[in-house]
């Protein structure tokens, strides 16, 4: 039998990596569960490159 369930791939990235205008982008990839939380997630994250940690918003 195969796996059923609600739980999706998604990919976060930095929203302030792209406000500041330095090269590339940092992204994260996780997973959620779609029945809890249907909107798009944010969470905060460290980004490498900016050395501090960042919000990081769901891309489609």
């Amino acid at each position: 039998m195969g796996k059923k369930g609600n739980r999706i791939q998604i990919i976060l990235e930095c929203s302030e990596q792209r406000k500041t205008g330095v090269s590339g982008s940092y992204r994260y990839i996780t997973t959620k569960n779609k029945k809890n939380t249907p909107n798009r997630m944010k969470l905060k994250k460290y980004n490498p490159k900016l050395r501090k940690y960042t919000i990081y918003k769901e891309i489609k």
